[in-house]
């Protein structure tokens, strides 16, 4: 069964992929788009409107979509991996401050340099310096370190998240706030070839890296005791998962501001459907987070003719879902 649903969400994965590549406010069909690539590959002189296909399918699509799988896939797995950190179905990406961190980063960039290049670096080092934060009060309470540690994430989420309202006041009403908003609520409108071609390689490592440790995550989740008794160094692990977690969190929020919901509920809703094997449940996670968020993002771009924040519909459709899932779950014997 659990291998039977890796390979349907695989299919469903690619099948989004090929609908999501052809449909939109500027459509295409399949034909001209093969037109067009024999004219290319035969050096014919292309016409505008194949030019203007080329640019569509390569420059804008193409990069809205490999961004849309990378980032559902990263909020789904760090989801994952927190709640197997922290022995909890209900912890999300932000859990350790690392949303907050990265959404402040994001408002300093906007609101003091009013530079994108700069918002993406100080979206990056919030995410770090938040998970940073929330570490160093694990250490001040070794007795009770995953208590900490949680504590520790709640007061970084409250002091970022009262920097950036403190910036959100200060912004510029008619400039930098609306873009301050529409970054707060996650887009992937600012996909592109060269963003993902610096970011795209290190978060697809790290993803890769969890998928393939769900063994020994499985192991880190039965407690400390067991894993010892493997051979595996509890600490250190936990440290490197959460850190990797984290990474591909921050990243991902460099490609599309904040999404919300995505890794609270895909692994939830997974964890239900395949149980708690992480060794399924991480490629699982995966490609689901990727699916969900490219249906989404498909759904949006080609029903209206503006760009909506994605943090609306994720949470629009997250939330009955989840509700639905928490009176399941709560109703089995």
């Amino acid at each position: 069964m659990n291998k039977k649903a890796i390979w349907i969400l695989i299919v469903l994965l690619t099948a989004t992929v090929i609908l999501a590549s052809f449909i939109g406010r500027y459509s295409m069909t399949v034909n001209e788009l093969l037109e067009v690539g024999r004219g290319w590959l035969t050096g014919r002189e292309l016409s505008p409107r194949e030019d203007q296909f080329l640019f569509l399918f390569f420059q804008v699509r193409m990069p809205r979509i490999v961004t849309a799988i990378l980032v559902g896939a990263s909020l789904s797995v760090s989801g994952t991996i927190y709640q197997n950190m922290f022995l909890n179905p209900l912890v999300s990406p932000g859990v350790l401050g690392v949303l907050a961190g990265a959404s402040c980063g994001a408002a300093v960039g906007i609101v003091i340099f009013s530079s994108w290049p700069l918002t993406q670096i100080f979206s990056f080092a919030g995410g770090i310096l938040g998970v940073s934060l929330s570490i160093f009060f694990s250490k001040l309470y070794p007795k009770a370190p995953i208590l900490a540690l949680l504590v520790g994430g709640l007061v970084s989420a409250s002091f970022f998240t009262a920097i950036t309202s403190l910036l959100k006041y200060v912004a510029d009403p008619n400039q930098q706030l609306p873009q301050l908003i529409f970054w707060l609520m996650g887009t992937l409108s600012r996909a592109e070839n060269e963003k993902l071609s610096w970011i795209g390689p290190p978060l697809a490592l790290g993803l890769i890296f969890l998928v393939l440790n769900g063994k020994v995550l499985n192991i880190l989740s039965q407690g400390d005791e067991e894993a010892r008794a493997l051979g595996i160094e509890s600490a250190r692990m936990r440290l490197i998962f959460i850190s990797t977690a984290t990474l591909i969190c921050s990243l991902s929020v460099i490609l599309s501001g904040i999404i919300n919901w995505v890794g609270l509920v895909i692994p939830h809703i997974l964890r239900l459907i395949l149980g708690p094997n992480n060794q399924t449940l991480l490629p699982a996670s995966a490609l689901g987070g990727g699916l969900f968020l490219l249906i989404t993002d498909t759904i949006v771009r080609s029903v209206w003719t503006v760009e909506f924040p994605l943090s609306i519909f994720t949470a629009l459709i997250c939330l009955p879902i989840f509700s639905f899932s928490l009176w399941y779950d709560w109703k089995r014997p």
